[in-house]
């Protein structure tokens, strides 16, 4: 097994359980309910959600990793929404994971909050249904994309795949909801690692 699998692991088993400000899922719950997601569809009670959707594996690890840059290092997380939530977790982690995987997996993850700013732009009815945290990390993060932003966004290779996983982020946020533990995903991170 490649050394960041066992990494990834005590990763969410050391800081799994913080929060991230006022959002009613902690770091693994949240990562656990992202992967499971369906594309474009309510969240499914079952264990192999992600698969069922036909994800492609790095898309499905892109899932479970896109916040991981929250927790990969000994910042404490904001308790509230009154901090500035930006804390850039998402070029930590891209950095982080181009180490070990490639673009369809790190690019995603880069790109997951350019994502909310741009479905906030072209869709004004979606910014309504941010969680209140989202909400204030949208306005912390830059809020709507000017059209140079939402031009260059687009002209992203993974644009699209950074999109479905913006939407999973946004629904990955029930409490109490089932799913599979991390090691289920484990051959999802075996498959998208560099070769």
């Amino acid at each position: 097994m490649n050394p960041v699998i066992p990494t990834i692991i005590a990763v969410f088993e050391t800081r799994g359980t913080e929060a991230y400000g006022s959002e009613a899922v902690n770091q693994l719950e949240h990562a656990l309910q992202c992967a499971s997601m369906a594309v474009e569809s309510e969240p499914l009670q079952c264990a192999s959600m992600a698969v069922e959707s036909g994800a492609a594996p790095g898309l499905v690890a892109a899932a479970l990793l896109h916040d991981i840059g929250h927790i990969l290092g000994e910042e404490q997380l904001p308790a509230d929404d009154h901090a500035d939530l930006d804390d850039r977790h998402e070029a930590r982690a891209h950095s982080w994971l181009l180490q070990h995987f490639g673009p369809a997996v790190a690019d995603p993850v880069r790109l997951h909050v350019a994502a909310k700013r741009y479905l906030c732009t072209v869709d004004p009815d979606y910014v309504s249904a941010l969680s209140p945290t989202s909400l204030k990390s949208y306005h912390d993060q830059g809020g709507n994309m000017s059209d140079a932003e939402r031009a260059a966004f687009e002209a992203e290779p993974h644009f699209r795949d950074a999109v479905t996983l913006r939407r999973w982020d946004d629904l990955g946020k029930t409490p109490g909801l089932e799913t599979p533990g991390v090691t289920f995903f484990v051959p999802y991170l075996e498959k998208s690692l560099r070769p």
